[in-house]
């Protein structure tokens, strides 16, 4: 036993189960994996601000490991417990070792990260001790928060309708309402939850919230965006009104479970394919300095690291230890935090071996495919990294839907009017069944968007027709050239009326699509009343207006918000497509009856000159019919009505009218009398016969 002066603190060897710092009856528990250390020191702290610990462990390699894991049980301590690791070993980088015994190391299975008052990120990467600035773990005792019986929502895909945001961007804006001092929080987003509620959407899609380090970024800005992981288990303390990481965990629970009373789902964009300590240059906080090569995949000739992520390292996620913490990772997540779903940043890096080759049978992949714990989330693949992987449409397993950037970029370029775009656009809306139909996939597999957090807003993608960086200071080299985007005759703001009033009506018919197109339909924030990033196409670190939800615009474009909220309305009601759910998408397609027209009935134009394209679903349970009618010509065209019986045709949205006659719910949409209907240029329209039993 060992004991510190003043405090009545002792070890014992502990056990090597569960990893990380575990809460027992008289004390806490410590289980940290590191195969190749030759020394293991848990330091203890007075708080998250102490320069030094107060009290040390040096664990003894037989009493305190056994197989790779060093383990540690000590007494009369618990919630708040400050601590961290010093691991010493050989420096060896060409064999995937860089042990340094000079720096302080979290705990990799920490749920709670303190940066103190005196972290500072350099004195990570340079030479010598940071033993009073570098990061420590801290101890949490998850048992208190009360849930109040919330249940999760558990919405079927067919109902999904996401809504992909940023915690601090959505009330940092002095224009939210929300107090001061909960702008930018988890709570500030629970004061919204209204907003969510009426907009129609059922999840919220959370950029990331796992502890990162906002110092990540170039010289004089910040990490915005979230991409930079610290580890995986901890809520990002900045996210706190208290800026506290053990608030952070309530703060976050209650956030969940107000979400879950309003029947919102809670999905979580989660990166595992890199971290926060970058390349050979970069910091070591923790994965570096414990098992280098059981966390990255790195060149055993040179030591360096592998980089599919476009971020300096690339997780060695199909290692055996770094498999295990992942999934153990997730379900903390969901067992403890009770969120329903995750997005996979740069999912296909997860498909690489540990030399950064392609796998057929990834096993990481498989198991959360396969694993009962995750079997009633929702899981979403980016499913392509930045080394040129792309697996849209062959990802791997049974389960996961995928991010679908064939959708944007083709929806993009049917409506800014490029030529050769009619029969993917046709194929986009359909739930893109020359990508999805092979391996018989679900009709939901498809998750479709028009934007996201990463390229220009709704807004700047008809307001620009070419990104504007310059505030990033890389002289606006970053960020993506192919946006598909059009400015309709100025760069930026304007207040000619015809180039404004075009731009909204482009808005509408891109969002008309999306939430009219079979799959998961995923809606960026703020795209709703067209919130700009004045052109930034890669705002990762603009925590700024350049990035935040401006809520002057909820009134400045009420009719926009207005079309959204019932385009969802339409969308929840007709068609009821409940029946498809397990059904795949190619046979969905041949049980809806789906016709195509061109300016005549049957008769489509699908040449490459072609910019005009309707279509007529019957649906095989109501028997309603859609009419749908997409003009990206920009002059006026004359479609003739298809025959619909003896039923009439209502007309339910025209984007060309100004805003109330722009959408109409589907009871109150008025009969249209005529066999003929102008078309407004770059416009769309959407017809209604209902069936007589309605």
């Amino acid at each position: 036993m060992e004991f510190s002066t003043g405090r009545d603190i002792y070890s014992w060897p502990g056990e090597p189960y569960p990893l990380g710092a575990t809460i027992k009856e008289q004390g806490v528990n410590f289980s940290l994996y590191s195969k190749d250390a030759t020394q293991v020191i848990l330091h203890l702290f007075d708080s998250q601000n102490a320069t030094a610990p107060f009290h040390s462990f040096e664990l003894d390699p037989i009493m305190h490991k056994r197989g790779h894991y060093w383990f540690l049980f000590v007494a009369n301590i618990g919630h708040g417990q400050v601590y961290a690791f010093q691991v010493d070993g050989p420096w060896k980088p060409e064999a995937g070792l860089r042990f340094n015994k000079e720096k302080i190391l979290i705990d990799p299975y920490s749920q709670a990260i303190s940066f103190g008052r005196h972290y500072c990120r350099d004195n990570a990467i340079g030479p010598g001790p940071n033993m009073a600035s570098g990061m420590k773990s801290v101890v949490v005792d998850q048992r208190a928060f009360d849930w109040q019986g919330t249940q999760a929502p558990r919405h079927s895909m067919t109902d999904t309708v996401i809504y992909e945001m940023h915690v601090g961007g959505f009330t940092k804006h002095p224009s939210s309402g929300v107090d001061e001092a909960r702008r930018g929080t988890f709570a500030g987003v629970i004061d919204k939850i209204p907003y969510l509620k009426s907009l129609g959407v059922t999840a919220v899609e959370l950029m990331p919230i796992q502890q990162f380090d906002v110092d990540d970024a170039p010289q004089g800005r910040q990490n915005y965006w979230g991409y930079s992981p610290i580890n995986f288990f901890a809520v990002h303390a900045d996210y706190s009104v208290e800026k506290d990481p053990l608030a952070a965990i309530t703060e976050f629970k209650t956030l969940v479970r107000e979400l879950h009373r309003a029947d919102i789902e809670v999905i979580l964009d989660v990166v595992f394919n890199h971290t926060a300590e970058g390349d050979e240059s970069g910091p070591t906080f923790c994965f570096k300095g414990l098992q280098n090569g059981a966390y990255y995949i790195v060149d055993k000739k040179n030591g360096q690291y592998a980089n599919y992520s476009g971020c300096g390292n690339t997780c060695n996620a199909n290692h055996s230890v770094l498999r295990r913490m992942i999934i153990d990772a997730l379900h903390f997540w969901v067992t403890e935090m009770r969120v329903d779903g995750f997005r996979f940043d740069l999912a296909s890096v997860l498909a690489r071996d540990s030399q950064g080759h392609p796998m057929r049978e990834p096993p990481l992949l498989w198991s959360i495919d396969s694993d009962p714990i995750l079997s009633s989330t929702k899981i979403f693949a980016e499913a392509w990294d930045a080394a040129g992987l792309y697996q849209v449409g062959s990802f791997i397993g049974d389960r996961w839907n995928e991010w679908n950037g064939k959708y944007r970029d083709d929806v993009r370029a049917f409506w800014r009017g490029d030529s050769g775009s009619i029969s993917p656009f046709a194929s986009r809306i359909l739930g893109s069944p020359d990508i999805y139909c092979s391996n018989r996939h679900s009709p939901h597999r498809s998750v479709n968007f028009i934007c996201a957090h990463d390229g220009f807003t709704l807004n700047d993608l008809v307001s620009y027709s070419e990104k504007h960086n310059w505030d990033n200071g890389e002289a606006n080299r970053d960020g993506d050239n192919h946006n598909l985007s059009n400015n309709y005759g100025v760069e930026g703001p304007t207040d000619i009326a015809e180039v404004e009033a075009l731009r909204n009506r482009q808005c509408k018919n891109m969002l008309a699509t999306l939430l009219l197109s079979l799959g998961t339909p995923m809606i960026s924030m703020g795209d709703e009343v067209r919130r700009t990033q004045q052109g930034n196409n890669n705002a990762y670190c603009q925590d700024n207006e350049i990035s935040w939800f401006d809520w002057r615009l909820v009134d400045k474009h009420a009719d926009m918000l207005r079309f959204v909220m019932l385009m969802n309305q339409i969308r929840r009601t007709e068609p009821t497509i409940e029946w498809n759910m397990h059904m795949s998408l190619s046979s969905v397609l041949e049980n809806v009856g789906i016709n195509w027209h061109g300016l005549q009935p049957h008769q489509p134009d699908w040449s490459e000159h072609s910019h005009s394209l309707a279509t007529t679903v019957i649906h095989p349970i109501s028997e309603d019919e859609l009419y749908v009618i997409c003009n990206a010509y920009w002059d006026p065209l004359v479609f003739t009505l298809p025959d619909s019986g003896d039923r009439d045709w209502h007309l339910l949205v025209n984007t060309a009218e100004p805003s109330p006659r722009d959408i109409y719910t589907i009871e109150q949409a008025p009969r249209y009398r005529g066999d003929t209907i102008l078309v407004t240029g770059r416009s769309m329209i959407i017809m209604i016969a209902k069936s007589t039993s309605r």
